[in-house]
């Protein structure tokens, strides 16, 4: 998440608690006169008298005759027919009138959305068909006709309880590392409340913390379970996992992080417990792990596949008629709980025959991946299979797909990630070992040498795919060609459209949003897909991991590979490439002194959980980029502006090199409110917000821009329902915030641009949803980057716990 997206889910948070759905005590719940513990001691007996008396074949007679799915493996056939013939036949999911099955937990839809998606549809409580079964006679002459046909009348049937928890840590022993975003307090407290306990160390037996007092019977099958799989993986040595920074292994860790390590206990993320806790049940470990190695495994279209140590050989992918044998492919199906990669290469070895990779596993889990390296000698052969298992895994031709992106999508098959000729910036940046020797061979003024670093250094990157959880190792997203870029803004600005245009509400509304999640996330390969709910989300997860993933791909592009080359002064050479001029401002120059005062009266302390940041100015430097309008062509235009421009670090290279570009979509929230324009504010709290991420990475960078307004200002507070006029007539949209700058504070800057530089004020406008003003305009020639602001955050009076 950015800064704003934190700090604002935080604070719609702050005093609630997830959703839960109410308790109920299992040994109360009475169904017709019958205690729960009856109606499942009675389910146990019938299942054990039909199973020995009716054959799988008759069962899935019965299923047949009742309109129920009959299909399946045995197993599943016989506790679909069970549950049927004691609760009553199921009727259709609501969502995809596809069928229901219960999984041991709850009743699952089996159906399909489209070619991309499965049904996500999950229910407790499903609803029943109120009619008599219909029994084939094979049933009514078997010795178990009067036992089954006493469950025959609706009225009669029991209701099936299937327990709730709101314990999605039960019999779980977790432990806390480092500094987090809450006090390490906060979170003994909600663990505890969920069921958990604490341990000050990773090692521990599980079975002496878990509390058993108050659980009503299902929690304690589940807290049994939980106990029997913790002392299975464990012996009772260790805890379930142990919550830390992901900052924590790029410092070296502690003793406690080692000895995890060591023992094999998973190192998960924060956003782990949030999660669990949001969702009632404990996410997947492997999914939120920060340890695991996430160095980079493919980093282009020409790159061999580091597990298959090829490259150590002088391995290459191999090339045939203007075709190389290398192919990602990526599938997110939500409903089958399905979220996997797929690699496929042909590499070539000096003095060797032709070698065929194959891999296909669930992300984050390499261990349990299917893996293969066959060396072949005859090189038609090896094509042939290469091509048979690309329409194996895809249910598409190779040849149309490689050579004229031709592809249709087929159910539970992967989809291609298209990937460019190129180095992954992850893989071709500077290392931080590098850093420091390409700095000290440069010959760019010191400030700019080491603003240079940042840019060419690998970390913004890996950070910033890290928190849109797009770091995968196995796919190189910031290698990513155009045709795919181009595809996925596409899939978003559709699905927008169709969105803005739907009159189903509902379930049918929520089949919608979770298909296009489901093909996102194929699309943009996530280690943590979800479904996506609003235009908050929209915003946040899609539209602008899109422009993030855009932008580090043109940063991959410029920076090439850079690992070799340390001594001959890459950095100077990157500069060059950029085509931009960069130089530090003095400090006591007057410009200097007015943007130090802009940022004094317009940035306001933004808290995030427990923590309130400020702000401070490093460095400034001015800017005059060869891309877009000079600083000489705006300031001849009319109604200017000396206005902020929020990004991220890893966004940064892209701008400096080919200037703003438009949001990529419209949406009814802020930052995509008025539609495809460039967005500024003259709030410096706005931009900060998209500037800084992580409270252990409290860098980054702010841009000022000279802004013309043009001749018509448009003033709104809320999204127009279509910004295509807008966007055509190319007016400036003046969004008016519930803050704004007291303008008897404004100053003339030169060559008549103003200066909103007052103090924050309250504005006539409390029923906005925008917090602080924003200026949109959708002609580029309109922008001109003129200042950057190296700043850096920090905390306001906070006391943290004692780090371990």
């Amino acid at each position: 998440m950015t800064r704003k997206q934190k700090a604002d889910q935080l604070k719609s948070n702050e005093g609630k608690e997830s959703p839960k759905k109410p308790k109920v005590e299992a040994d109360n719940d009475q169904h017709n006169g019958k205690a729960t513990t009856e109606v499942a001691k009675e389910f146990e007996e019938f299942c054990k008298s039909v199973r020995e008396h009716l054959s799988v074949a008759q069962m899935r007679e019965i299923l047949e005759a009742n309109g129920q799915d009959s299909s399946g493996s045995d197993a599943s056939v016989v506790i679909k027919c069970l549950d049927m013939l004691f609760y009553g036949p199921l009727e259709k999911c609501q969502i995809c009138n596809g069928d229901l099955e219960f999984d041991g937990n709850r009743y699952s839809c089996k159906g399909t959305y489209s070619e991309w998606s499965s049904c996500v549809y999950k229910t407790r409580s499903p609803a029943r068909k109120q009619e008599p079964l219909k029994l084939p006679d094979s049933v009514l002459n078997s010795p178990v006709a009067e036992l089954v046909k006493k469950y025959e009348d609706p009225k009669l049937r029991p209701h099936r309880y299937v327990g709730v928890t709101d314990k999605p840590f039960l019999g779980m022993m977790i432990s806390l590392m480092g500094r987090l975003s809450r006090t390490h307090q906060y979170w003994k407290n909600k663990i505890e409340k969920h069921g958990g306990t604490v341990s000050n160390s990773v090692v521990g037996s599980c079975l002496h913390h878990c509390r058993v007092s108050d659980l009503t019977i299902p929690s304690l099958v589940l807290l049994f379970i939980a106990l029997i799989k913790c002392f299975c993986k464990t012996l009772g040595a260790g805890v379930t996992c142990l919550v830390a920074s992901p900052a924590e292994r790029e410092r070296g860790g502690s003793s406690k992080l080692v000895e995890a390590m060591e023992r094999g206990v998973r190192v998960v993320s924060e956003a782990w417990l949030l999660d669990s806790i949001e969702k009632q049940e404990a996410q997947p470990l492997e999914a939120y792990d920060i340890v695991t190695d996430l160095a980079l495994k493919l980093y282009g279209k020409r790159g061999v596949y580091k597990d298959t140590r090829l490259q150590e050989q002088g391995g290459q992918i191999f090339e045939e008629d203007g075709i190389l044998y290398n192919c990602v492919f990526s599938l997110c199906d939500q409903g089958g709980a399905i979220n996997e990669y797929c690699i496929m290469q042909l590499v070539k070895v000096p003095d060797s025959n032709l070698h065929l990779y194959y891999k296909k596993g669930r992300v984050g889990d390499d261990p349990n991946a299917e893996e293969r390296l066959e060396e072949w000698k005859d090189v038609d052969g090896a094509v042939k299979e290469f091509v048979r298992l690309f329409e194996e895994v895809t249910g598409n031709e190779f040849e149309p797909w490689e050579r004229e992106k031709k592809f249709q999508k087929k159910p539970l098959k992967f989809y291609p990630i298209d990937i460019d000729d190129g180095v992954d910036v992850r893989c071709g940046g500077l290392g931080l070992r590098q850093l420091g020797v390409a700095a000290a061979h440069c010959k760019l003024e010191p400030m700019v040498a080491n603003f240079m670093k940042v840019l060419c250094g690998q970390e913004i990157y890996k950070y910033a795919l890290m928190e849109m959880d797009l770091d995968a190792p196995d796919l190189p997203m910031g290698m990513l060609s155009n045709v795919h870029l181009k595809r996925c803004e596409e899939v978003l600005q559709e699905f927008i459209e169709k969105v803005k245009s739907m009159k189903e509400s509902g379930p049918k509304a929520e089949a919608v949003w979770s298909d296009f999640s489901q093909r996102w996330f194929t699309l943009m390969h996530s280690s943590r897909p979800f479904i996506f709910r609003d235009y908050q989300e929209l915003a946040d997860h899609a539209a602008a991991s899109f422009e993030c993933v855009r932008d580090i791909v043109v940063a991959s592009h410029m920076i090439g590979h850079m690992g070799d080359d340390t001594l001959d002064d890459p950095l100077s050479d990157r500069y060059k490439k950029i085509g931009c001029s960069i130089s530090p401002l003095d400090k006591d120059s007057e410009d200097y002194k007015m943007i130090l005062n802009y940022v004094e009266k317009t940035y306001e302390p933004v808290k995030l959980a427990d923590i309130e940041y400020g702000i401070s100015v490093e460095n400034i430097f001015n800017v005059e980029t060869k891309e877009g309008p000079s600083f000489d062509e705006v300031k001849k235009l009319p109604n200017k502006r000396l206005l902020w421009c929020g990004t991220r670090s890893s966004n940064l290279l892209r701008h400096l090199h080919k200037g703003f570009l438009p949001a990529s979509c419209s949406l009814p929230v802020p930052g995509y409110m008025f539609g495809k324009g460039i967005v500024c504010s003259d709030a410096a709290a706005e931009a900060a917000r998209y500037g800084f991420t992580a409270v252990d990475r409290p860098e980054g960078f702010l841009v000022l821009a000279v802004f013309s307004q043009g001749e018509e200002i448009v003033e709104l507070k809320n999204p127009p329902e279509d910004t295509k006029p807008l966007e055509e007539k190319k007016v400036c949209v003046k969004g008016l915030g519930r803050k704004k700058p007291d303008e008897s504070e404004y100053i003339d800057w030169k060559d008549d641009i103003k200066v909103p530089c007052g103090s924050l004020i309250p504005s006539e406008h409390q029923d906005s949803p925008l917090e602080y003003n924003e200026y949109t305009v959708y002609d580029p020639r309109q922008v001109s980057m003129r200042f950057l602001v190296g700043v850096k955050f920090e905390e306001k009076d906070t006391v943290m716990d004692a780090q371990d």
